[in-house]
């Protein structure tokens, strides 16, 4: 009957120790996360901007993503990325930054409008 006394102190030397592990993983994964998370800053102040995406199959999207000066119109697989076109039309610019605080748009919306200018211009030639 000697066991069942020296049991009890052993299941709490293990909980104990379990207790130290979990709380040393916690601390580290706030101080991870704290220290080392990439902070993108507000809306305004990021410098790359994705306005828009629609998958067009698997693992493939095209992007619109505004930069400064432009937007870039962006091919995406699963191992590659691919600039499709630049727009850099101060219009267009103008039509990305006014949708910032508006309702999401569909993706065919963003493109349609800032295409409707380059179809004008193709037109003309």
């Amino acid at each position: 009957m000697n066991a069942a006394p020296e049991l009890i102190p052993s299941a709490l030397k293990m909980i104990a120790a379990l207790a130290v592990v979990l709380g040393g993983l916690f601390v580290m994964v706030h101080l991870a996360r704290r220290y080392l998370q990439r902070t993108g800053g507000p809306a305004k102040a990021r410098l790359v901007r994705v306005v828009a995406s629609q998958a067009i199959g698997v693992k493939k999207a095209v992007t619109l993503v505004e930069v400064p000066g432009c937007v870039l119109v962006l091919g995406v697989s699963g191992d590659r990325i691919q600039m499709l076109t630049r727009l850099d039309d101060p219009q267009i610019l103008e039509r990305v930054r006014s949708h910032e605080g508006a309702e999401a748009a569909s993706f065919y919306d963003h493109l349609s409008k800032f295409t409707v200018g380059m179809r004008a211009g193709d037109h003309d030639r």
